[in-house]
């Protein structure tokens, strides 16, 4: 066991993100300690880089990442791999939740964080015993399913390296020095326990953090190379307050102030000092999860804010110049059309600077998940579709059709030639650029998803009786493997 490869597959459609093509931090993570170890490792990120699968087949093992929406697509993959002879294993979160689906496709699941576990798991293929031993890894013997005992959070998350982006395909002259944005990872987990959100299974509720002089190391290393913008990928940078202070504090005092982004509740403009320090080392923007105006909603989500909260937050932080993308889910069992025409009124008259309206999503794994399976709401499991832009469930107050068609109406008028003019007209070019991306991306969008819209509307009308044809997720990769049959590049193992 020698070279292992580890993909991330793309999305199966195109999103609000897609320009700037950002990987997980899984695969990298993984690739760089078993590099550590002295592996040839390689990782493949689809949204990066073309998949070389030529180079891939040459692998002694694959892992593929996988969230619920990229699921399929590594299904294909694996199986076209499997096919070849290769040892396939899989991680993320669909497949933490999904291990007996998943093992369908491939040989070995990794449930929950894996970076523990991921050089056992690379000794125990090469003597091929030892895989009961590994905690978290689901696996199939002599046609019977194991599951291992659940794996541990990673406790000290110093120890982990940071991830060496040459590893992944395209990357390997330049690392994050072509990433117009630079990732950086200081803290997993999260307290709350919203009924849509998977991180809490992933990754547990209580936070764990890296240290601040990790973190500033990190910092160092991508203004070495250039980096203008960093975002910090935490599920909630500023979960522990003090924590964060701290950080800002030292990244003022050592001049280690790029233009940052990062994903924050709303609770954080209740602290002044937060928010001046959040000022001073150049935050830009804040993702932000408000999720709902009406307040029936933000209960039954359990997001434990307020409109008021949410109304108190946008005003605060655009006061300190700070930029908002504020994100939406429509389709609670107490929303109506009303509250989607609301929260476009809302949103324009608070003067957002981006949105992503989304609609509610069953992920396995999530409360909403469970509730909505076991009241037989969920209308397909073609995974593909659970991108949080496609109806997949049964609303209680809307039909199909008007819970599609109206997120898609919002959208279209958030981003409306007016509303771009409306920057314009303050010269706020950097919004009338975001505003103008998310106008040609709305009606790209849409465009390509009228099929999906039409059968909202079948559906609705027909109640439930017609079942849409699953969309072909990897042709692509189908007819490379194909092409490499006919030229004989791929050696099938005996039966």
């Amino acid at each position: 066991m020698h070279k292992i490869i580890f993909i991330e597959p793309n999305p199966p459609d195109f999103h609000v993100f897609t320009r700037v093509p950002l990987p997980r931090l899984g695969t990298a993570l993984l690739a760089t300690i078993l590099k550590r170890h002295g592996y040839e490792v390689k990782s493949y990120v689809e949204s990066v880089g073309e998949l070389d699968l030529k180079d891939v087949l040459s692998a002694d093992a694959v892992g593929i990442s996988t969230i619920t929406s990229t699921s399929r697509r590594s299904y294909e993959i694996a199986t076209l791999l499997k096919k070849a002879g290769k040892k396939v294993f899989m991680g993320g979160p669909h497949v933490t939740y999904m291990p007996d689906e998943a093992l369908e496709y491939c040989d070995f699941v990794m449930r929950g964080e894996a970076d523990d576990q991921i050089l056992n798991l690379v000794k125990a293929l090469e003597k091929g015993r030892g895989f009961d031993a590994i905690p978290g890894l689901s696996y199939r013997l002599d046609g019977k399913v194991f599951h291992n005992k659940t794996v541990s959070f990673c406790k000290d998350l110093d120890k982990l390296p940071a991830p060496d982006y040459k590893l992944i395909s395209g990357l390997e002259a330049e690392g994050a020095k072509k990433f117009p944005i630079a990732p950086i990872m200081t803290s997993r987990g999260c307290p709350y326990d919203c009924s849509f959100c998977s991180v809490t299974g992933m990754f547990g509720q209580k936070y764990r953090f890296r240290s601040k002089e990790r973190v500033i190391e990190e910092l160092e290393n991508h203004r070495e190379f250039g980096a203008n913008w960093i975002f910090f990928y935490d599920d909630n940078f500023c979960a522990h307050k003090k924590r964060t202070k701290e950080l800002l504090h030292t990244m003022v005092q050592k001049k280690l102030t790029p233009s940052w982004t990062a994903q924050v509740r709303v609770e954080i403009a209740r602290d002044p000092e937060l928010l001046d320090l959040m000022r001073e080392s150049k935050c830009h923007t804040v993702y932000i999860g408000l999720e709902s105006v009406n307040p029936q909603t933000l209960k039954a989500y359990n997001k434990k804010q307020s409109v008021e909260d949410i109304t108190y937050c946008i005003k605060t932080l655009h006061k300190k110049g700070i930029r908002i993308h504020g994100m939406f889910v429509f389709g609670s069992d107490q929303d109506t059309t009303d509250t989607i025409e609301e929260t476009v009124r809302f949103a324009k008259k608070n003067d957002l600077d981006s949105v992503q309206f989304l609609i509610l999503t069953p992920l396995p794994g999530t409360k909403c998940y469970r509730d909505l399976e076991s009241e037989g709401r969920i209308i397909t499991k073609d995974w593909s579709l659970y991108d949080a832009h496609h109806v997949v469930y049964e609303p209680k107050l809307m039909s199909y059709y008007e819970l599609q068609s109206e997120t898609m109406r919002a959208t279209k008028e958030f981003y409306s030639v007016m509303q771009i003019a409306r920057r314009a007209v303050r010269f706020d070019l950097f919004n009338v650029g975001i505003k103008t991306y998310g106008h040609s991306l709305t009606k790209k969008w849409i465009k390509k998803n009228q099929y999906f819209l039409e059968y909202t509307k079948a559906l609705t009308n027909a109640g439930r009786t017609i079942e849409l044809e699953y969309k072909k997720i990897a042709e692509d990769i189908k007819e490379k493997f194909h092409q490499l049959e006919l030229a004989g590049a791929i050696a099938h193992p005996k039966p």
